[in-house]
């Protein structure tokens, strides 16, 4: 039935790269990637293989590349995507040796791929199970690591019609897993023993990204001193909820960094917005000190956007979920989100520490906002737990790589 799927997947792609851009690199990107290995591989090197599906999962992987790489530096890195979010904005990646598409999940393509590269180990992220490649790697007896993921009962590898795809997950070595939830899932239902609950590397990642963040001038001229309120990763559903508040106060200024960044949606947030409205590859600090809402019309800003807000608002939560939280939360700033967020341990555990919270209605948003407006310690007092929540959950890079040891060549666990 896998094999099934992914030949219609295959065929799918192909039929939609003629009407999609996206998918259209994708495609060809996975098309060309067997060509950049044959002609990159240094068959005398050993490799490292990390791969991660999008933009995100790679952000979560990065501190242990970056970790490994320094570790061992007679290893290179290859890093494979699946998706062109990730692949477009990080080819040029300086952390690793070869950057391409990882080749659809064909037993052809698997076997392809493994002569052409043979890692010494290789490390998936967080929900990439991939049948055909993890098989291959059990075959030859290359170690395989399941990193920062996280198990849940409605998943498919615990369904009755899951059943035959869940022996991929025999063919990991080791799971680093996030919570024990997870551990006690794959103990009951599979028994398995080769699992360390290390928690979530993103935490190790956002901490990395404050202290690599930057100033930005224009940025603090738009403030002007004032309080300031960074929604980050913003859709129209959430700018419904937002704007309408902000259009009745004079107190705060206002930045949305959108997720789609094109015209039509840059158009319709001026719209909405009733003050002064500016762009920030558009303005000069002088248009920006006098503007009432700053839209973020680029990309890479927005983790060090979120240092310059008194609260921070995270998008998606009225979608298909929540984006990332975490890069707000560093900050010391209380974050606010929507009320698609039961998938997302981070938002789950930013709201029990008090750092994060869920809003449903637009009244929920302005009941949420008065009582901060109202009680600046209150407000203080948000932003402290939310700082405190990310610090205290940071470290599990260096629990992975102290299970790790170089044997026979190849990063085993520990005995």
């Amino acid at each position: 039935m896998y094999h099934l799927v992914i030949y219609l997947y295959l065929w799918g792609v192909a039929v939609a790269s003629l009407f999609s851009a996206k998918v259209r690199k994708m495609w060809r990107g996975e098309r060309q990637a067997f060509g950049i290995l044959r002609e990159k591989v240094d068959p005398e090197a050993s490799y490292l293989w990390f791969h991660a599906a999008s933009l995100g999962e790679f952000e979560q992987g990065r501190p242990l590349i970056e970790r490994l790489r320094k570790q061992y530096p007679d290893y290179k890195i290859l890093l494979t995507f699946f998706s062109p979010s990730g692949y477009e904005v990080r080819k040029d990646y300086p952390g690793a040796d070869i950057i391409c598409y990882l080749p659809l999940d064909t037993p052809l393509n698997a076997r392809k791929f493994l002569r052409l590269v043979h890692p010494k180990a290789a490390f998936f992220i967080k929900y990439e199970f991939w049948y055909n490649y993890l098989h291959i790697l059990q075959w030859h007896g290359i170690p395989a690591y399941s990193v920062s993921s996280i198990f849940r009962a409605e998943q498919v590898f615990f369904k009755w019609y899951g059943r035959s795809y869940a022996r991929v997950l025999n063919c990991f070595t080791h799971f680093f897993v996030q919570n024990e939830q997870s551990r006690q899932l794959l103990r009951e239902k599979f028994g398995f023993d080769h699992i360390t609950v290390t928690g979530d590397t993103r935490f190790d990642r956002v901490l990395q990204i404050k202290e690599a963040s930057r100033q930005l001038p224009l940025i603090e001229a738009f403030c002007q001193g004032r309080p300031t309120f960074v929604a980050g990763s913003s859709w129209g559903p959430d700018e419904e909820v937002l704007i309408p508040y902000f259009n009745r106060s004079s107190r705060w200024k206002l930045i949305i960094a959108p997720h789609v960044i094109d015209e039509r949606h840059l158009q319709e947030i001026s719209s909405r917005v009733k003050g002064r409205v500016v762009r920030y590859t558009q303005t000069t600090t002088e248009e920006a000190a006098q503007a009432d809402c700053l839209v973020i019309d680029c990309f890479g800003l927005l983790s060090s956007i979120y240092r310059y807000g008194r609260v921070a608002y995270v998008g998606g939560g009225f979608g298909t979920g929540i984006h990332n939280v975490l890069e707000a939360a560093v900050w010391g700033v209380p974050v606010i989100f929507g009320p698609n967020n039961g998938r997302f341990q981070e938002a789950q555990g930013l709201m029990a520490a008090q750092g994060g919270f869920e809003i449903k209605t637009k009244t929920d948003f302005e009941t949420l906002m008065k009582t901060w407006e109202n009680d600046e310690n209150l407000l203080a007092e948000a932003g402290k737990h939310a700082a405190t929540f990310v610090h205290s959950l940071a470290g599990a890079t260096e629990k992975i790589l102290q299970e790790l040891t170089l044997e026979n060549g190849s990063l085993r666990i520990k005995t």
